[in-house]
């Protein structure tokens, strides 16, 4: 048994030196010292030795048993070792070489004209508002004083999520639940994205940003929308823009107007921005109708107010010259760093 003991600890040591992987090594713990390990197997045999040889074979058992366990974490500790080395050898790095250049963002053209636009009308003291995205029939067209026919509450021209609820159709949403809590004097503009069911092209977008405008206090008048909207052109598109209040019809407004300005590329000559007129609309506007401040809870016999609203999409072509409003949408860097 001393010379069968011997021999297990020799054929083990032998094969931890041949290992080449720790699964290697935990076959070899398991084959000569796990339950049914070969050094086991032997140690079973004991009871049937003498009372003076069961000691002494315990003990060169003990010194087997020690030999092999200190041998495979010799040989563990070596191969972590070797592993370790292979893995800082491969990961070094050097600082000498160049660093990997990372490509910055860019501010996207609609981002820089909002930004322009929000700075200006907060320094006339303008708040800034926002409001969801899928708001309620009543705030969007009822509220507003839409006719129950009204043809943009067609499925042809809104996306409706329920008979209640839809995608707003324009940010003028903000407007009416700011009046509900919130007394007068208002003086806010909304900006954010609005929908309607219109094909892609080049001019159009079912998807598109808008930026309303609100006043309301006592004595508002028509001469301060004018005085507004005209500072906000020619700190937007330069000093020397002159603007001019054409009349039109919303059915949230009374009176109403469009309003263009002199085109900036050729000065009012004529061109093919401005179809040779001299004149671009950029937005529309009027007097908050006496029905939507009532809706509201502001009584029309003390305060008025007056609101406007632009397209984001629409200033940012003309400030830019973008001939196609899908290049807004397609994140294109090659477009986006021209600006």
């Amino acid at each position: 048994m001393k010379e069968q003991l011997k021999n297990i600890q020799n054929v083990a040591e032998g094969a931890i030196k041949e290992a080449q992987s720790m699964q290697e090594l935990e076959q070899i713990r398991i084959k000569y010292l796990g339950k049914k390990g070969e050094l086991t197997a032997v140690l079973r045999g004991m009871k049937d030795l003498s009372n003076e040889e069961r000691p002494v074979v315990g003990k060169i058992a003990n010194e087997v048993r020690a030999a092999i366990e200190g041998a495979l974490d010799a040989a563990k500790n070596e191969m972590k070792q070797k592993e370790k080395n292979l893995r800082l050898m491969n990961e070094t790095i050097d600082v000498t070489m160049p660093g990997k250049a990372k490509a910055l963002g860019h501010k996207h053209p609609l981002t820089m004209v909002l930004d322009e636009i929000k700075d200006i009308f907060m320094g006339m003291g303008f708040k800034i508002a926002e409001g969801p995205e899928v708001d309620t029939v009543y705030h969007n067209f009822d509220a507003l004083n839409a006719p129950k026919n009204h043809p943009s509450r067609d499925l042809t021209d809104t996306f409706y999520i329920t008979d209640d609820l839809l995608l707003r159709t324009q940010t003028s949403t903000v407007q009416i639940r700011t009046m509900k809590k919130s007394k007068p004097p208002i003086k806010i503009i909304s900006p954010g994205r609005c929908f309607r069911s219109d094909e892609l092209d080049a001019t159009h977008s079912p998807m598109f940003h808008q930026i309303e405008g609100l006043v309301v206090d006592k004595n508002i008048t028509m001469a301060d929308l004018k005085g507004t909207l005209d500072l906000f052109a020619k700190q937007l598109f330069g000093i020397g823009t002159k603007t001019k209040f054409r009349p039109h019809h919303f059915p949230f407004t009374e009176p109403s107007a469009e309003v263009d300005v002199t085109c900036f590329k050729c000065n009012g000559e004529g061109c093919r921005v401005c179809k040779g007129s001299g004149w671009i609309e950029i937005l529309g506007c009027g007097m908050v109708h006496p029905n939507v401040l009532k809706e509201c809870g502001i009584n029309p016999e003390e305060y008025s107010g007056f609101a406007f609203g632009m397209g984001l999409d629409r200033i940012t072509m003309l400030k830019y010259g973008i001939d196609d409003i899908r290049l807004l949408f397609e994140n294109d860097m090659r477009f986006i760093n021209q600006f």
